[in-house]
């Protein structure tokens, strides 16, 4: 391989060649091993630097002309313009277990951008700490990425699937309308339900989560951007953060602000918390639904084999003939792994000491990871899942007809005592709610038809 040499205010270090990343960049690759090939820095970490680092170049052109010209500004817009396109991904080769500041990924942009611009330009026309980090710390541009990152992630990958799920069991609702089944709590029998009225609270509770998750988002819109390196915003002029947080507005089209309070910005990451918890809630209503759909596929004959659910691959190596609900154990694996890095983000936003959180990198990957797993698993399962289900109507109509929870509709003709009494006469003995009441006197046959109708519970 062939080394170029750059330095940095400790000295001099081999870099390869044919990457743009300089001195700082390669001691951080020399020094954290952790992750290395598996954990790197999220893609959507990079993008969001290449969008800060823009909007920090047209701000600094506004306010400081004289140090960040017009050729300076052009060409750290067109590398970022890159960065976001993905062109230059394999020159952020950082892991996230580096400092927990993450000062090793900022100067990664930095260096990436000024090298790049210079070897455009054939001469050294940027210097990565003088321009293009100028008015910035790695204190505040780290988590301006992360929140960044975040809501881009969450705006441009979950809510578009999240909306394809709920689209898909609207559609299920309005075709089952009239198919009545029996209801089910602490997993028994209970009393009637329209699987219309079923698929209703699914549905609905994917709503709810979608409507937390936008809420979850206003506090990310605030910027740390202009804090610098303790929240006083030192060696950034006057009117910085507003400017910066405005271009990023601009080139995003979303509605980025300052955050009115920079001290608190750098310190604390409720926001990403709160945020997170959205996400969280998210999948536990995804593992709701998942168990509900296998349990009700159960079978195909010993089960409770309500449904039909798409027969995918094979799921036996030993079991011929054997399909299983796959889809539905990778959407709760994929709850599962959301709710332990709701752990980890919760434990990294608590390690704020004094003026800085130093275990952001960690949480912005815990973050990421659970957007980036929750769009991908949802693509999946109501593509090779949910939009195949088929009611069993047959079988819903014999569990129905079999429930003894039908005997709620003569509580008020014979009380719920004799009730209960004609459901475990009927359960004891294998026979019929109608023979249970009367055998037991508490109405004739004639008043229990006259009464007895199954379909008006619902």
């Amino acid at each position: 391989m062939n080394y170029r040499i750059e330095h940095d205010s400790m000295g001099e270090v081999k870099v390869p060649a044919d990457r743009y990343w300089g001195a700082q960049t390669e001691r951080s690759r020399n020094n954290f091993k952790a992750g290395v090939g598996h954990e790197e820095m999220p893609d959507e970490i990079t993008r969001a630097f290449g969008i800060l680092k823009k909007a920090a170049a047209l701000a600094n052109h506004d306010l400081r002309p004289q140090k960040m010209t017009d050729e300076k500004c052009r060409m750290i817009c067109t590398v970022c313009d890159e960065i976001t396109s993905g062109a230059l991904s394999s020159h952020f080769p950082l892991v996230v277990f580096q400092t927990g500041s993450g000062t090793q990924s900022n100067m990664n942009a930095n260096e990436v951008i000024a090298n790049r611009a210079n070897e455009a330009k054939g001469t050294v026309l940027l210097h990565p700490n003088d321009d293009v980090n100028m008015s910035q710390s790695s204190n505040d541009t780290f988590p301006t990425a992360m929140h960044i990152s975040a809501v881009l992630s969450v705006r441009e990958s979950l809510l578009p699937a999240l909306d394809t799920m709920i689209a898909t069991l609207d559609r299920l609702e309005h075709e089952n309308e009239d198919v009545i089944k029996c209801g089910r709590t602490h997993l028994q029998d209970a009393t009637p339900i329209r699987f219309s009225q079923e698929i209703s609270g699914w549905r609905s509770s994917l709503t709810k989560d979608r409507e937390l998750i936008e809420r979850s988002l206003e506090p990310l819109y605030e910027l740390a951007l202009g804090g610098t390196a303790v929240g006083t915003g030192l060696n950034a002029p006057a009117g910085f953060d507003e400017a910066v947080a405005r271009e990023v507005a601009s080139l995003t089209s979303l509605p980025f602000r300052t955050a009115e309070n920079k001290f608190h910005a750098l310190t604390s990451k409720n926001e990403m918390v709160f945020s997170h918890g959205a996400l969280k809630a998210l999948a536990a209503d995804l593992w709701k639904i998942a168990n509900d759909v296998r349990w009700l596929a159960s079978g195909p004959r010993n089960g409770l084999g309500e449904i039909f659910i798409p027969e995918n691959e094979p799921g036996s190596s030993i079991m011929p003939g054997k399909v299983n609900p796959t889809q539905c154990e990778a959407v709760t694996m994929v709850a599962a792994q959301v709710m332990g890095n709701d752990t980890t983000v919760g434990l990294a936003a608590s390690q704020g000491n004094f003026e800085l959180n130093v275990f952001m990198p960690v949480l912005a990957y815990n973050y990421l990871q659970s957007v980036r797993l929750l769009s991908d698993v949802m693509h999946s399962f109501e593509e090779h899942c949910v939009r195949g289900i088929v009611a069993n109507k047959a079988r819903m109509k014999q569990n129905l007809t079999d429930s003894l929870m039908l005997v709620t509709a003569l509580n008020p003709y014979i009380g719920y005592e004799n009730a209960a009494k004609t459901a475990k006469l009927a359960f004891r003995e294998g026979i019929t709610l109608k023979e249970a009441c009367v055998r037991l006197g508490f109405l004739t046959a004639e008043k229990f038809d006259e009464v007895f109708h199954p379909e008006e519970m619902v």
